[in-house]
């Protein structure tokens, strides 16, 4: 069956609260009211639900079940946690918060520039409020969305966020439910779309309370953090409609306009409905029924263009999706590194491909796999593809949590924002990434268990032995880990980091204010690679746009293309003009600046990891 029921503890008004729990394993149960000798008994609602409309019991109340007189337990749809993972769920009237935002609307996927943060870290504070204090910078660089690594309620004070073991919490140390609404609302105010990172392909172990109460998990399946959320075994309809109201919860509550969905290659489901099909249409029906509607952008390890694909034409439905391959492309290209997974990458050609096609593996034979890979994906469009130099995983997956900008030289960073911010796709950036914060970003937990914290220290030793890393790792459980994850922002003013900002703020602009740099086809974003240079034509009705891109330690020659499409302009001539040149003294560029007004076929001399870009408008756009 699918759920009828709303599960958690809703209030009704201000002395009254709804409890609603799912525990099919249980015959009785009852909710304990905390500093009380009161319970109350729920009734059987059928289906493995109880509940009850409990008086004298409004928000603030501090709760837990009693499992046939087991407990008691905390609420495993718990909307607050104020004491941690460990303690009592707290009844919170999620519509006490005032919005602001009525007239906010969120921007479609194409034309979206994203900052993924990390909202403990990104402060010293490390709350939703101290947060606010940066969204104005993000907003001036040019940044239309931020995206919150998971907030749900995990153990301790320190964590990436994907132990979570109460989906439906906000964490408490963060500023909790109430926080994220005034985080949400103060995003709005200024333009700024709020994505939400959610994990439902498994749940943490630390406080997890859910095999109490039914079969959430299941082991007949594993994933590399314990067993698999129950998607499609016996009595996985209930389980599946828990997920999709946590989902709907975040768009209409908490008015966040997007989620990104953790690792969905690790939710198996071998239903002739998937799970994230069924959540896409929710979502869709959430709209429909008046409330929010949201996308869904999915991080997906298998290049399977299916994600992405209508539900209707047997796809799941996602918005949009992570494209590792781009990144795995350019940080081969321009470090040099092969090793683990970047053994398959390492050419010009592949960053060109990932362009051009979206996957670079589209079922060719992967070494690092040992297997094929991937499907073709040519006929997905560009903007269905989330592109990153740099995210959590990538820098995290590092035994030091190195950044990009503390790996190769200046001239090479420059280039790889150049790269990500021309390229056809919707471009990520990471926590201070807009002006080279050099903080590293290393993998960070504050388990209470100490056998848990030296499981993780030997898990994530392991891996990177397995990926051939020959560096120590830093320690996951030690606090100066996680301090040191902490960015500087004041760096983006001085150096080399005002002139990456700079670069930054005009790639932005240029995107916005180029039609041919806005939402894109296969067909009007082609890139080629000759003599070592990487040439990006991306054209409009209006305009055409090409980038010239060095990604070599060597001087070459690129030649200026010519644009048939656009026809000339007014007088016969049919010249580009120049709008980025990596030399300009404000980018901390040196030397004799590139050519102003070359016509096609004409050549710009590029130094090493140098690059331009060119703008030219047809007959009818020219003014």
């Amino acid at each position: 069956m699918t759920a009828a029921f709303q599960v958690g503890a809703v209030p009704v008004d201000a002395e009254s609260t709804r409890f609603t729990v799912w525990a099919p394993r249980r015959q009785r149960v009852a909710v304990s009211l905390a500093g009380t000798d009161r319970t109350v008994e729920l009734s059987p609602l059928g289906g493995g639900y109880h509940g009850a409309l409990v008086n004298d019991c409004g928000a603030g109340t501090r709760y837990g079940y009693l499992l046939d007189g087991e407990g008691p337990r905390a609420d495993p749809a718990s909307r607050s946690q104020p004491d941690g993972v460990h303690g009592p769920s707290e009844v919170v009237d999620l519509r006490a918060h005032r919005w602001g935002d009525g007239a906010h609307r969120a921007r479609p996927l194409w034309q979206q520039v994203i900052s993924e943060v990390h909202i403990g870290s990104l402060t010293e504070a490390g709350t939703f409020d101290a947060a606010i204090a940066v969204l104005d910078e993000l907003a001036a660089v040019g940044v239309s969305a931020v995206e919150l690594m998971p907030v749900a309620q995990f153990p301790g004070r320190r964590n990436w966020g994907y132990d979570g073991v109460f989906p439906f919490a906000v964490q408490n140390s963060y500023g909790g439910p109430a926080g994220l609404q005034r985080f949400v609302d103060a995003c709005h105010g200024r333009g700024l779309d709020v994505i939400l990172d959610v994990v439902y392909n498994h749940l943490g172990p630390e406080g997890n309370v859910f095999d109490s109460y039914g079969p959430y998990l299941t082991d007949v399946y594993r994933t590399p953090w314990g067993p698999a959320v129950n998607f499609d075994r016996a009595l996985s309809d209930d389980v599946r409609a828990y997920f999709v109201q946590n989902a709907c919860q975040w768009l209409s509550d908490y008015h966040v306009d997007g989620l990104r969905l953790d690792a969905v290659h690790e939710i198996v489901d071998r239903s002739a409905r998937p799970f994230l099909a069924q959540l896409s249409d929710a979502v869709e029906e959430l709209e429909e029924r008046g409330g929010r509607r949201g996308f869904l952008i999915a991080e997906s390890a298998d290049n399977d263009p299916r994600v992405v694909r209508p539900a209707a034409a047997g796809g799941l439905g996602m918005d949009g999706q992570w494209n590792d391959d781009f990144h795995h492309a350019l940080h081969a290209a321009i470090t040099g590194d092969r090793t683990g997974y970047y053994r398959d990458f390492g050419t010009v050609d592949d960053i060109a491909r990932a362009m051009d096609q979206g996957f670079v593996y589209q079922g060719e034979h992967s070494d690092f796999r040992g297997r094929n890979h991937g499907a073709p994906s040519i006929d997905i469009a560009p903007d269905r593809f989330v592109l990153f130099t740099q995210n959590h995983d990538q820098i995290g997956n590092r035994p030091r949590g190195d950044r990009l900008v503390s790996l190769v030289s200046p001239e090479q960073a420059q280039l790889a924002t150049a790269l990500l911010l021309l390229a056809p796709g919707v471009p990520l950036l990471f926590m201070g990434e807009e002006y080279g914060e050099p903080a590293p970003f290393p993998y960070f937990v504050d388990h209470g268990d100490q056998e848990l914290t030296e499981a993780v220290r030997t898990g994530r030793a392991r891996e990177f032995a397995e990926l051939g890393s020959p560096e120590e790792m830093l320690d996951p459980a030690d606090e100066a880990t996680f301090v040191a994850a902490r960015p500087d922002r004041a760096r983006r003013h001085r150096g080399v980091h005002r002139h990456r900002l700079a670069l930054c703020s005009s790639l932005i602009a240029l995107r916005r204010t180029n039609p041919a740099l806005e939402r894109s086809s296969r067909a009007s974003a082609r890139a080629s690679v000759h003599s070592g240079v990487l040439t990006l034509v991306r054209t409009g009705t209006l305009d055409a746009v090409v980038a010239l891109f060095n990604v070599s330690p060597d001087t070459v020659d690129a030649v200026l293309p010519s644009v048939p499409k656009l026809g000339t302009v007014p007088g016969g001539e049919h010249r580009w003009t120049k709008v980025i040149d990596a030399r300009a003294p404000e980018f901390g560029g040196v030397g004799e600046p590139l050519p102003q007004r070359p016509a096609p076929g004409d050549v710009a001399r590029l130094g090493p990891w140098e690059f331009c870009a060119y703008h030219l408008p047809s007959r009818a756009g020219e003014r």
